[in-house]
């Protein structure tokens, strides 16, 4: 979910005000995402890197994840979501920790949509973590399956279609393993921008896609 502060920027406003911009959007789109029934929704919403920004700006941005998070609960437990966050949250502060401890216990048992929160999150981390309890961990050959299990999104499906909004384009540290095999889709729209209208043109597109895994396409058709 990029560009933010640019948004920002561009209006003279603030990057709080664009980041709070960023939150509305996250709602209306987890909600049409809810309706489509998708059934796995990972949104970027602080990465690794992230702690390097100025502290007042890393302050207000976990103030307003924790007041969001107290704000939405009622619509995550409606649409019967599954809240989860990855990411190294040993960086997190006491009450944003605690925040995310409680909504994750609460919806805990609800079966409809992931919501996947990826939080302090960086993906060569990740990896060097799994490897590391692998080490602690692990007598026998290490495959795939095994290494996957070692990740923060343990239980997560990998996903299908990866979406980064913004105008960049690159992964930015973003689910390295995970994406292996994930189409790829670089929008220009800033991420206060992007609508439900811009999401399904966007999954329409992905539905075009022959997805071969390697294969040739006579095999995928076969």
């Amino acid at each position: 979910m990029d560009g933010n502060g640019r948004w920002a920027k561009n209006k003279n406003l603030s990057r709080l005000y664009g980041h709070k911009e960023g939150v509305s959007v996250v709602k209306k789109i987890s909600t049409h995402c809810v309706q489509l029934k998708i059934k796995y929704l990972t949104l970027y919403t602080f990465s690794n890197e992230n702690w390097l920004r100025p502290k007042k700006e890393v302050l207000s941005l976990m103030k307003l994840f924790v007041s969001t998070l107290n704000k939405e609960i009622n619509l995550l437990i409606k649409n019967n979501i599954r809240f989860r966050v990855i990411g190294n949250k040993s960086k997190l502060d006491f009450i944003t920790k605690n925040k995310i401890n409680d909504i994750e216990k609460l919806t805990n048992k609800n079966t409809g949509m992931n919501m996947i929160l990826a939080i302090s999150y960086g993906s060569r981390q990740e990896i060097l973590t799994a490897i590391n309890n692998i080490v602690v961990n692990e007598k026998s050959a290490i495959t795939e399956d095994k290494f996957s299990e070692y990740l923060f999104t343990k239980g997560i499906r990998d996903p299908d279609l990866l979406i980064r909004t913004g105008k960049e384009k690159r992964i930015s540290n973003f689910l390295l393993w995970q994406i292996a095999y994930a189409e790829i889709y670089f929008s220009d729209i800033l991420w206060p921008d992007f609508t439900e209208q811009d999401l399904d043109s966007i999954i329409l597109d992905f539905q075009k896609r022959e997805r071969r895994y390697g294969k040739t396409s006579q095999q995928v058709i076969s």
